[in-house]
């Protein structure tokens, strides 16, 4: 898969999260960890199926994969979607989509120094622009130092998604890195609404519910989740992360469509603002300033290597990125669902 089909894919499954806003509108009144806990196995089952029916190669796991499949789960998906939902109690929806907005310039800060070597400075003026755009669409917004302090959790939540599936992927594949950690995170999902929320988290949904629940496990999840993953692990963490940017996009063009609402200038400009920043980081630079970079930085060849599960002709957190849009908008026990439908 050449990197165009790759961006194709990034961009794909943030879209694809985007449009669980809408969605998640219709489950805002299920306990939201039981929820979160039900996309997750859904999206487990339909991804170790996958697996089965491929007969992919066994994968022996050494102690270092098992912990970090368990620090993926923790904090990429459990860890996210707990702290998401403890900000909503401390600040406004626009605040917290600006602060996870910022993954984008995260992910091309640290993602190249895990791979010892130096940012791109066109990838970190990418990702300002797209990190402005987000912050545009979502507004500023205000809330208490407590409601900062769980938004940039939830911030280190959607970063660690991706950057400790890196080390993973050359060895597991897209697929698995998928299921594995989607599967470890239901019991800490279960367990985290058990405390929090009490018995009264354990109930059935309805009908209508149950319909919501399988669309964000089978589409939002299984199939996002496996598209970003496969992305990130051709265009690696600071380019795929471009591609983060898009989830208010996605959402905005849902609402748009379903007729749930109108796009307004903030709107329109924080999308143009993505899609500048998008275009602009995966521009390929002039020959001449390749030439010279590369003249100047230390050789370094990144493991991109095929998996083993021979996924490279296939193709999503989550992660799932982050509803920022529908954060911005919703009110507040509407935004506590749907704020949770990326991570």
């Amino acid at each position: 898969m050449n990197s165009s089909a790759a961006s194709l894919g990034a961009a794909s499954a943030m879209l694809l999260v985007g449009t669980s806003t809408a969605v998640s509108a219709t489950v805002a009144d299920y306990p939201v960890f039981t929820g979160q806990a039900l996309r997750y196995a859904i999206a487990a089952a339909i991804l170790l199926a996958v697996v089965g029916h491929r007969r992919l190669p066994r994968v022996r796991l050494t102690a270092r994969d098992i912990l970090l499949l368990i620090a993926l789960a923790a904090t990429g998906l459990a860890g996210f979607n707990l702290f998401l939902v403890e900000a909503t109690r401390h600040a406004g929806p626009a605040m917290i989509g600006t602060v996870v907005g910022a993954v984008p310039l995260v992910l091309a800060l640290v993602g190249p120094l895990m791979e010892r070597r130096r940012p791109a400075p066109r990838t970190v003026g990418a990702a300002l622009v797209v990190a402005l755009g987000a912050a545009v669409a979502a507004g500023l917004g205000s809330g208490s130092l407590t409601g900062l302090l769980l938004s940039l959790g939830a911030l280190a939540g959607e970063v660690a998604f991706s950057l400790l599936a890196v080390p993973l992927l050359p060895k597991l594949g897209p697929l698995r890195v998928a299921a594995y950690p989607a599967a470890l995170s239901v019991p800490m999902l279960l367990a985290a609404g058990l405390v929090l929320d009490g018995t009264a988290s354990l109930r059935l949904p309805t009908p209508g519910q149950a319909a919501a629940f399988g669309y964000l496990g089978a589409i939002v999840t299984a199939a996002a989740f496996f598209l970003w993953y496969d992305a990130l692990r051709r265009l690696g963490a600071d380019r795929a992360g471009l591609f983060a940017g898009l989830v208010p996009v996605g959402a905005l063009l849902t609402t748009i469509a379903l007729g749930l609402g109108q796009a307004g200038p903030a709107d329109v400009t924080g999308a143009l603002l993505v899609t500048a920043g998008v275009v602009l980081g995966l521009r390929q630079p002039s020959r001449d300033t390749a030439s010279t970079t590369a003249a100047q930085s230390p050789a370094v060849t990144p493991d991109h290597a095929p998996a083993d599960d021979g996924t490279a002709r296939g193709r999503t957190t989550m992660s799932e990125s982050s509803t920022v849009a529908t954060m911005a908008k919703g009110n507040r026990s509407s935004s506590r669902q749907s704020a949770t439908s990326s991570g």
